[in-house]
């Protein structure tokens, strides 16, 4: 990444049901910001009574899945047993590690009433010393995490260090996502301690090292972070964190260092090696062909 942001505007992909994600992670500008290797914008977008999200069990290695919802809810089951639904200010941690099996559906109360469905999921990389960790599950409610307040701006550390705080969600390297709001006129340093750094606009708009962010656009910087300024008042998602200890691979749904690895995690899926969600055991996403 350059020493000044750059922007960012992603690829939009048809999940089927009119739920469309912006994927901004990863792009050629920035195969990784800090840890974090794949960031998508699910929605908005709203569903009527009786439809609703449907991800099939699918599985993962390698990473830790973030989940962060503005709207809406997601009932997650896992391979270890593990059942949350979780709703707008809660997070969602997941530890893949040597490799975890999931869902993610639209509960049934909320599918039978409709809702408006909007958030975000980053995967963070595992360093390679965490990579083939124990598989984990951890949920956390909105009122466990840092809430910082500056002058025209309020913000909720989801996961990492910043601003003189700390999440409790269990990370393995350093790093930081937050959502903050700010009042227009308002300005907000990054925090200084980590190396690369991620600005995206849900909402409104904002200016960060010259550059113009809009709602859906985003930019990344290595080294010393602009302040982030509001034009108008805004929503914003903030990430970063130290460099990857290397490259890594993506894959379908499979992170790693060794391309082998990928590759031994694809034959174990196609031969039904991974443990099945208690719950819903008879649903599942095909690897896909390549």
């Amino acid at each position: 990444m350059n020493a000044q942001p750059t922007l960012i505007d992603g690829r939009l992909h048809d999940l089927g049901e009119g739920f469309t994600v912006r994927r901004l992670l990863p792009v050629l500008q920035a195969r990784h910001v800090g840890p974090f290797v794949f960031y998508d914008h699910m929605g908005p977008v709203d569903f009527p009574p009786g439809r609703g999200m449907d991800v099939r069990p699918h599985p993962h290695i390698g990473l830790a899945t973030v989940t962060w919802l503005f709207d809406g809810a997601i009932r997650h089951r896992d391979s270890l047993g593990s059942l949350a639904d979780i709703r707008p200010g809660a997070v969602n941690w997941m530890t893949a590690g040597r490799g975890i099996v999931h869902s993610e559906r639209t509960p049934p109360e909320a599918r039978a009433a409709g809702q408006r469905m909007h958030g975000i999921q980053v995967w963070v990389a595992l360093p390679r010393g965490h990579a083939e960790a124990e598989p984990a599950f951890h949920h956390h409610e909105a009122e466990a995490l840092p809430r910082i307040r500056q002058p025209g701006v309020e913000l909720v550390l989801i996961t990492g260090t910043g601003w003189g705080a700390a999440s409790p969600v269990q990370v393995y390297a350093p790093m930081y996502f937050a959502e903050a709001r700010l009042e227009a006129g308002a300005e907000l340093a990054l925090p200084a301690e980590h190396a690369e750094h991620g600005v995206h606009v849900i909402e409104g708009e904002a200016d960060w090292g010259g550059l113009s962010l809009e709602p859906g656009r985003m930019a990344v910087q290595a080294g010393t972070p602009p302040p982030l300024k509001a034009r108008r008042a805004c929503r914003v998602m903030l990430f970063g964190g130290a460099p990857l200890d290397g490259e890594r691979h993506l894959w379908w749904n499979f992170v790693a260092a060794d391309p082998a690895r990928i590759e031994q995690a694809k034959a174990d899926w196609r031969e039904g090696r991974f443990a099945k969600v208690p719950g819903d055991e008879q649903d599942f996403i095909p690897l896909p062909p390549g």
